[in-house]
């Protein structure tokens, strides 16, 4: 099976590291629960590897280099042949007359790993013929200190996550500030790879503490690299995905018989419920028109005597701001029926032992509670 691949991000990354994220994304999403996939990294590859990483100027984390075994996707990852150097596997292919498959890239002196393969390493191997098999060694001694660093790590993630209801993985400010500055670093380096992500550049694990240590005039900030974004949110850090950006101009008619998918937001449905949600009787079978929020909205909830400004609602209920952005808004005859799945306006309440809709929100990043009143 041939499964074609579309590299983004050249110009933040590189060709090559592109070009790997997009190889090991496809190769995730083809595995199942308890799959291993299984690779042919040998050796020399290994001493390829530990090299650039040490022209990066990685860390421990970076120098550990290709682990033995270890999660991916939604399994695992195995390389079975790293103690084996390439010249006694293609001994053994042929041996066994076993067809050996070059990549052709592997030539192309002005991709780094390959300069590295072609031009540094044969002269290396001059005067450390053992070369690979070092820095392999370096490569599992780094992967020790790694695993101890981790063990570091976990037990400071438990003093400091903050399970919310937009994110399970938070991490509380307050308690991340009370680390040592080298804690802090070891912490968020391994509460990034454990969700998944990307590791950042020193420069923005830098700008992540910054918003640490800083008491910003906005309790809000990003930090994004491809792929990731980090937001500090009021006491929290939160990683996710990065994503598309929604667009600012959206008008949808949504007829409710079928969920909607919308770019940049997510799937919206409905579900059938009494005394709740939308009133059946009110809507008289009109469709509804789905819009982002532009500012100054307000709308009457239930059971209060004025009206209340949308943006105030949202700030005291403590919808973060990545949620705000794609917020759906829910509009019949040009009147603000429903936001989201927080509120529905009061004209268009269903009332005791009406039919009506619960309009039901997945958002692409998180999660969004109504608040108890509005349920």
């Amino acid at each position: 099976m041939v499964k074609r691949v579309k590299v983004g991000g050249v110009a933040e990354e590189g060709l090559e590291a592109a070009a790997r994220r997009a190889r090991y994304a496809a190769l995730a999403a083809a595995l199942e629960p308890e799959d291993i996939l299984l690779t042919a990294h040998h050796c020399d590859d290994q001493a390829e590897t530990v090299l650039l990483q040490l022209l990066r100027g990685t860390g421990v984390a970076g120098l550990a280099a290709m682990l033995v075994q270890t999660a991916f996707g939604p399994g695992q990852i195995a390389r079975p042949l790293l103690g084996f150097s390439r010249a006694a596997l293609h001994a053994y292919a042929q041996e066994h007359q076993l067809e050996w498959i070059e990549d052709p890239s592997n030539r192309e002196s002005h991709l780094r790993r390959s300069f590295l393969r072609t031009e540094i390493l044969p002269r290396l191997a001059r005067h450390w013929p053992a070369h690979a098999s070092l820095l392999a060694r370096t490569a599992r001694h780094a992967a020790e200190a790694m695993g101890l660093l981790d063990e570091v790590a976990e037990a400071d993630l438990a003093a400091c996550r903050q399970a919310v209801a937009h994110s399970p993985q938070a991490l509380s400010i307050n308690a991340l500030a009370v680390l040592s500055v080298v804690h802090q670093r070891n912490l968020l380096r391994y509460w990034l790879r454990r969700q998944g992500f990307l590791a950042p550049a020193t420069s923005q694990l830098e700008e992540v503490l910054a918003q640490v240590h800083s008491a910003p005039r906005s309790q809000q900030a990003r930090v994004c690299w491809p792929g990731t974004e980090v937001w500090r949110y009021r006491d929290q850090l939160v990683a996710m995905p990065a994503q598309q950006s929604p667009d600012p101009t959206l008008d949808v008619v949504w007829d409710l018989r079928a969920p909607l998918d919308l770019p940049g937001i997510g799937r919206l449905r409905v579900v059938p419920i009494r005394g709740q949600g939308l009133s059946c009787a009110r809507l008289n079978g009109k469709p509804l028109h789905v819009r982002l929020r532009s500012g100054g909205e307000t709308l009457m909830l239930p059971g209060r005597a004025h009206h209340h400004v949308l943006k105030k609602l949202l700030q005291a209920e403590g919808v973060p701001p990545w949620l705000r952005a794609r917020l759906p808004l829910f509009y019949a005859d040009h009147e603000l029926a429903a936001v989201a799945n927080l509120w529905v306006c009061a004209p268009f309440l269903a009332g005791d032992g009406e039919e009506g809709l619960k309009i039901v929100w997945e958002p692409l990043v998180g999660t969004v509670a109504a608040p108890e009143k509005a349920r």
